[in-house]
């Protein structure tokens, strides 16, 4: 295709030889003007400018669309500096790196009737390169107010409706971001599968004065219950601290009572032992002594026995005779010591008689 502008130049350019030297002059200099102001002019100055030039830029992080007739050219470029058909093919660069929307005011009901409005969400997304032809095909360069904004305002009320305000300023606030993610998401992957949610940050309600202060006071209350529970605790700890403490001085009193006991019973087993020997000791001796007085009295017997001859024991019979210090008068006096040496006789034959049984 012909560019308008070679076909205006070759329409003004003078035949040879005339008179048109001074247009064919300006011509150049309103080309050369043309071009600077294409080079110099910033791409996102207006929409006008993207239909009207013919030189355009596409920031980094950002593809280029175009549209010839209000139809949507499935042509995209990179970021970079090109060219299309001035007045014909409208531009527009659109960002393909993570964005945030946020959607502001969003007033919605609980279960219970009570109005009120979350003053921020914030929704971070990004659209794929591959999928920007078909998502703006179908949704135009304003998806992100089909599948973000108007989304974020009908999934806030669907879940108010469904639940009280305790769930939905206190109990479930922490679950808000998540299951507007999921919803976000699982619609964008039916619908617009091109579309990626990122994250979802949703800042507190704002509820009515009046139930406000009854949430303060529901919340001082329970600050004060958590503080009496958290010093009950603290005294129950010091309470278990107080008796393992007991527990551990009871213990080391007892290992020390069964350490003394233990020790008491050693020296009483040590002076028994002590006891033992001593009269293991005593008995041995007595022992000893009583063998000792055995074989004295053996061995004076043996002498004995050596002693006991006739003579021996005639002569102990006459220094008992002699000895003996009374006096008897008359004819007895014979037949008496006659007497007494028969029975020293016969004391002799019955040691003999001992002596041979032995």
């Amino acid at each position: 295709m012909v560019d308008p502008q070679q076909q205006q130049v070759r329409v003004s350019r003078p035949s040879p030889g005339g008179g048109g030297g001074g247009d064919s002059f300006t011509i150049v200099m309103i080309t050369i003007l043309f071009i600077a102001a294409l080079i110099f002019i910033p791409s996102s100055f207006s929409a006008m400018n993207n239909s009207f030039f013919s030189l355009h830029q596409v920031p980094e992080g950002h593809v280029g669309v175009y549209w010839r007739g209000g139809a949507l050219l499935k042509t995209i470029t990179d970021p970079g500096f090109h060219s299309k058909l001035p007045l014909i093919t409208q531009f527009e660069s659109i960002q393909v790196t993570l964005q945030k929307d946020q959607v502001k005011d969003i007033p919605c009901g609980t279960k219970g009737g009570v109005m009120i409005s979350f003053e921020k969400i914030e929704v971070v997304n990004r659209l794929r390169k591959e999928y920007v032809y078909e998502t703006l095909l179908n949704y135009g360069v304003q998806y992100d107010h089909t599948w973000i904004y108007d989304k974020i305002h009908h999934e806030v009320n669907q879940f108010c409706s469904a639940h009280t305000l305790q769930q939905v300023y206190i109990d479930m606030f922490d679950q808000i971001d998540e299951k507007l993610k999921d919803a976000l998401q699982a619609d964008c992957t039916r619908y617009a599968p091109g579309i990626e949610i990122i994250s979802v940050r949703v800042t507190k309600p704002k509820i009515p004065d009046s139930i406000k202060r009854n949430f303060e006071q529901m919340e001082e209350e329970r600050t004060k219950v958590l503080i009496a529970v958290e010093k009950q605790r603290v005294a129950e700890k010091e309470a278990e601290t107080q008796k393992k403490m007991a527990l551990t001085e009871a213990e080391k009193n007892a290992q020390v009572s069964r350490i003394l006991m233990q020790q008491k019973l050693m020296e009483k087993d040590s002076a028994r032992m002590q006891q033992e020997i001593e009269n293991q000791m005593y008995m041995a001796r007595q022992k000893s002594l009583a063998d000792a007085d055995y074989y004295r009295a053996l061995k004076e017997v043996e002498a004995n026995k050596l002693k006991l001859t006739p003579e021996f024991l005639e002569l102990k019979f006459i220094e008992a005779i002699t000895n003996n210090s009374k006096i008897f008068f008359g004819n007895k006096v014979p037949s008496m010591v006659f007497d007494q040496k028969l029975l020293g006789n016969f004391l002799n034959d019955i040691s003999k008689k001992r002596s041979s049984d032995v």
